[in-house]
């Protein structure tokens, strides 16, 4: 495979993650972090790291707006519910098992 075509494929793929997620407002970020280790703030801040890298002036707030599909304040508002305390321990056992892993 080409760069190009891997470039694309790869764009293409982030879009369609992008897109999954804007119809999956139901899972919060929180989840996304004890499941899979990232979310949609991360997300963001490789998107933003990938405009600082190609010289692409973007802000985080830009960023997240690409990801979210909407203000972050407003996805927040709309979308964004409080961790219980299930989600908390869960995430916090998560970080718990980074730190050794990463010792």
């Amino acid at each position: 495979m080409n760069p190009q075509a891997q470039t694309e494929l790869e764009a293409a793929a982030f879009r369609s993650l992008v897109k999954h997620l804007d119809g999956r407002k139901d899972v919060q970020n929180i989840d996304l972090m004890i499941l899979a280790g990232f979310c949609r703030n991360c997300m963001s801040k490789w998107l933003l790291a990938a405009a600082d890298e190609k010289g692409v002036a973007m802000n985080y707030d830009e960023a997240r707006e690409h990801v979210y599909r909407m203000p972050y304040g407003e996805w927040k508002e709309n979308h964004q519910l409080s961790a219980t305390e299930e989600q908390r321990k869960a995430f916090s056992a998560m970080e718990k098992a980074k730190v050794t892993v990463n010792s």
